[in-house]
């Protein structure tokens, strides 16, 4: 599941993307992401880390995207923030596809070969939607 942090980091930099390089201080992130704005303010400097956003401080500070809305993946965002998209460590590249805590056998996991084909569906859907995606979508979805 997508953690709230993940979700928060994620509006905020589809309002970056939908500014077009409009700088955007963290109080104007925070109304527009619906986020409180004093942890939204640690999420965007885990992102700044991770060169997804850049910060200017002072009286005229703010944030802007890093590279294009366009080269910037939801995944890559998820992964900056929550870490890998797989839902075990058997099947998770970023782990070292290592064995679950309570499985006796990687080799004879039952789960693995379902769980694989979830990180890998999971993975090509947030690969291909960008920033930019996210700002050009109503939000809405279709039925």
């Amino acid at each position: 599941m997508l953690s709230q942090k993940a979700r928060y980091g994620l509006r905020a930099l589809v309002e970056l993307a939908r500014a077009d390089g409009v700088q955007l201080t963290a109080g104007e992130l925070a109304i527009r992401a619906d986020a409180p704005r004093k942890f939204l303010e640690a999420i965007l400097l885990e992102l700044s880390r991770n060169r997804l956003v850049t910060s200017r401080r002072g009286k005229f500070g703010g944030y802007l995207l890093a590279r294009p809305a366009a080269d910037i993946s939801f995944a890559e965002v998820i992964r900056v923030v929550d870490g890998p998209l797989a839902l075990a460590p058997c099947v998770s590249p970023r782990l070292g596809l290592r064995k679950c805590d309570d499985c006796p056998d990687l080799a004879l996991c039952a789960l693995r070969e379902a769980l694989a084909r979830a990180r890998d569906a999971t993975a090509q859907v947030l690969e291909a939607y960008s920033l930019a995606d996210g700002a050009a979508s109503s939000g809405a979805l279709a039925s």
